[in-house]
């Protein structure tokens, strides 16, 4: 195999191979069985990672709800009267997530934000690759040496 004859052991070349393939974009339901209610848990981002080309599904009873992305000074001040980046109203809205950095969303029927109706993401770039580890030394091709 070419490999093996440039030194290279199939099998890590493969894993690797698979390391490096992009996951597919995961769809979210924002609360889970809960939805986007007033039983939405406050810690329901705990342990998830959101990235770019995720979605968040919103599900909620549409007269009694809704979805507003703010910047982070409204999150913080549930202001319902800011500037809002989007609304949503339908009871049933999927927002992607499109970009890297954090987004907030609040509901801005009467006190739900202050009751906490509110969720904040950090959405990760996953093409940002971290720094390759080196390659075992048996590659000893690449450093130039060649017989």
């Amino acid at each position: 195999m070419a490999l093996v004859a440039w030194g290279l052991d199939p099998p890590l070349v493969i894993a690797a191979a698979f390391l490096l393939a992009p996951a597919s974009a995961e769809v979210f339901m924002v609360g889970d069985a809960a939805g986007w209610t007033l039983k939405y848990p406050a810690t329901w981002t705990d342990g998830k990672t959101f990235v770019v080309g995720d979605s968040l599904m919103f599900m909620y009873p549409a007269d009694k709800h809704t979805v507003m992305e703010v910047g982070g000074a409204d999150f913080r001040a549930c202001n319902v009267t800011g500037n809002a980046i989007g609304t949503w109203n339908s009871g049933s809205d999927t927002v992607t997530l499109d970009k890297a950095g954090q987004r907030w969303f609040i509901c801005s029927v009467g006190p739900h934000c202050s009751l906490g109706m509110k969720l904040l993401v950090t959405v990760v770039d996953a093409t940002a690759q971290a720094p390759a580890s080196p390659l075992p030394s048996s590659a000893s091709f690449l450093s130039g040496a060649v017989s």
